[in-house]
């Protein structure tokens, strides 16, 4: 039974000084038995005043580093090993190495959405809820945004202060939904507020009644006096808010919209890392992690 294994898991987290971090993508099964559950950057914060030794990460391996780059003396454990990020993984540090070659004049901007290598490469990191806030606060003029063109587009039309030049990566997940699919979800629930996330497409975030990170999406909803909901982002939001307030009614913008990453993770693999049989446990060389933690260090500088 799903309960048994939750108990279980409060159980020996607690006995064997673990804390369990599970993104809001995670299904609720497994943020039952979080110790703090959230976005990527507001998890790695938690992890960093967390008084355990043992963090595990269920989400996906850029999220993971970022917690251990933010608290290299804790054990960083991967609930499971194949869970990657598209968008992450879609430019390397090379690629990106001899783009600024063309355009040396531009400051990198980084989603957090990007591997520990890439970072190293970065001025400054932001997160979708901090990107135009850092963008308009940056000396520089002239940016050059990685890895999603969606949620660069987004905040270069929040900020048309600043020259924007964007690669053509983004989150495959929110970027396959179409304008077709909103209009679709918004005839289907003509009473329903569209929530979106800024890694759609620009088309679909035009229709929207709110953009924001997820956490901002799952904040409105519950805030709201508004009852119906068309949830523009990953399909787990769409469970979480059922829980947090089943008097309301939320939808999905599509059925598609799930990211098979996050999903791999289960219960069993959990409770497989409190054991010491599952899971990988993040390292990162010291040299690497400096260079790459500069531009979170640059994110809070500038207010993220």
């Amino acid at each position: 039974m799903i309960k048994d294994l939750q108990d279980k898991i409060i159980k020996l987290k607690k006995e064997r000084d673990i804390c369990i971090l599970a993104h809001s993508y995670m299904p609720e099964e497994i943020c039952e038995v979080a110790d703090f559950s959230g976005d990527s950057y507001a998890l790695a914060l938690k992890a960093k005043t967390a008084p355990q030794g043992t963090v595990i990460m269920c989400g996906v391996r850029f999220m993971a580093e970022t917690v251990k780059m933010l608290s290299p003396q804790k054990k960083v454990i991967l609930a499971n090993p194949d869970a990657g990020c598209p968008m992450a993984e879609q430019f390397d540090k090379e690629v990106i190495e001899e783009v600024k070659k063309i355009y040396p004049d531009y400051a990198v901007v980084a989603y957090v959405n990007t591997t520990v290598e890439l970072k190293t490469v970065a001025d400054v990191c932001v997160t979708s809820s901090s990107a135009v806030k850092i963008c308009k606060a940056i000396p520089q003029k002239n940016i050059l945004f990685i890895p999603d063109i969606n949620l660069g587009t987004y905040v270069k039309n929040q900020t048309p202060e600043k020259n924007f030049k964007l690669l053509s990566g983004g989150c495959p997940t929110h970027a396959k939904i179409e304008k077709s699919d909103a209009l679709a979800a918004k005839e289907a629930h003509p009473n329903a507020l569209f929530l979106v996330h800024p890694e759609c497409r620009p088309e679909v975030v035009e229709l929207a009644d709110y953009v924001g990170s997820t956490s901002g999406i799952m904040d409105f909803a519950e805030k709201s006096d508004r009852e119906e909901f068309i949830i523009g982002t990953e399909n787990s939001i769409v469970q979480h808010l059922q829980f947090k307030r089943p008097e309301k009614k939320f939808y999905p913008l599509s059925k598609d919209l799930v990211c098979h990453n996050m999903k791999i993770t289960t219960l069993p693999d959990v409770l497989n890392c409190i054991y010491g049989t599952g899971g990988e446990e993040i390292v990162l060389e010291e040299d690497l992690r400096v260079k790459a933690v500069k531009c979170i260090e640059k994110m809070i500088e500038y207010g993220g």
